[in-house]
């Protein structure tokens, strides 16, 4: 299944996204950098910045780089 994501422009002072990842199956969260030009955002470049990156996390996922992390035992107090 193809990668799509999810991001809000950046506030203030930031100059990175966060970006949410998915293939439908597996959820990753990364920063991308933020696309400015001539010290404004630019939300179109941005979003090719970011579908860049996303093309990198699906091969990542499709190679078991990124995968779902595994789960860790539960622990009980004293055990």
């Amino acid at each position: 299944m193809a990668v799509t994501w999810t991001y809000e422009a950046p506030e203030g002072d930031a100059t990175v996204v966060e970006v949410t990842f998915t293939d439908g199956t597996i959820t990753h969260t990364r920063s991308v950098n933020a696309v400015f030009v001539d010290g404004v955002y630019d939300a179109d470049a941005t979003e090719t910045r970011v579908g860049e990156v996303g093309a990198g996390v699906e091969n990542k996922i499709a190679a078991g780089v990124i995968s779902v992390p595994a789960e860790e035992p539960e622990v009980v107090d004293g055990e």
